[in-house]
């Protein structure tokens, strides 16, 4: 099977081919690390919008941890999202995702220290979210980001993906508003398999493409507020 994507930077460029012509009101790119950050870089420069992170952690099946049961997602009041359906068929009982949880949420604030400093989340209230990642799966991790996200009271929420499986896609269509994913192949399978390149990102790369990205905005004009 040949891959579809050179890398995520080329994957972002298609996106953003596909969202600029939307015309989406007053737009901020949410990306989810580590690999959703350079997809979500390229679609911010090419909508000239702001760029920012929407922290979520899964919670693993203990003996498959790349199975998702739960995810966290960050905030003033992180939120846990159970896969009520893979709980009851893998047995996992609540205390363990409790445990879990609170585990992972020490690794979000870490992140959100490392790859933003004291810097505040972009308002979204009146504005359009554009949730970001590399593919999807199984979906739990980015149902939990659209869940929690509906709390900082978007106007619209789009997900944008490279790559995902037609169901998961079809079940994440009733928590946004709109959905640009580029490939649905059927049959399936891991999502680096559709990438030529898709090495593990660390926090340094992370951190570069932010970077590279506040860089290149430093000469553009300010970003719009949205309308009251």
């Amino acid at each position: 099977m040949s891959s579809m994507f050179f890398d995520r930077s080329e994957a972002g460029r298609a996106l953003a081919r596909q969202l600029a012509p939307l015309a989406l009101r007053l737009p901020v790119v949410l990306a989810l690390p580590r690999g959703g950050v350079p997809v979500a870089a390229e679609i911010a420069r090419e909508l000239n919008a702001p760029l920012d992170l929407l922290l979520v952690r899964k919670i693993g099946v203990p003996w498959q941890p790349e199975l998702a049961v739960a995810a966290i997602v960050d905030g003033d009041h992180p939120e846990v999202v159970i896969d009520k359906e893979v709980q009851q068929e893998a047995g996992v009982d609540a205390a363990y995702i409790e445990a879990e949880a609170k585990r992972q949420l020490i690794e979000l604030e870490r992140r959100r220290r490392v790859y933003l400093g004291g810097r505040q989340p972009v308002p979204l209230l009146g504005r359009t979210a554009i949730v970001v990642d590399d593919g999807i799966a199984t979906g739990t991790t980015v149902r939990a980001a659209l869940k929690a996200l509906r709390r900082r009271r978007p106007s619209e929420v789009v997900l944008a993906v490279p790559v995902a499986p037609h169901e998961t896609i079809e079940a994440l269509r009733t928590l946004v508003d709109r959905v640009v994913c580029l490939a649905q192949p059927e049959p399936f399978y891991a999502i680096g398999l559709y990438y030529h390149d898709f090495h593990q990102m660390e926090d340094e790369e992370v951190i570069s493409a932010l970077s590279a990205w506040a860089e290149s905005q430093s000469t553009m004009p300010r970003y719009p507020s949205a309308a009251k």
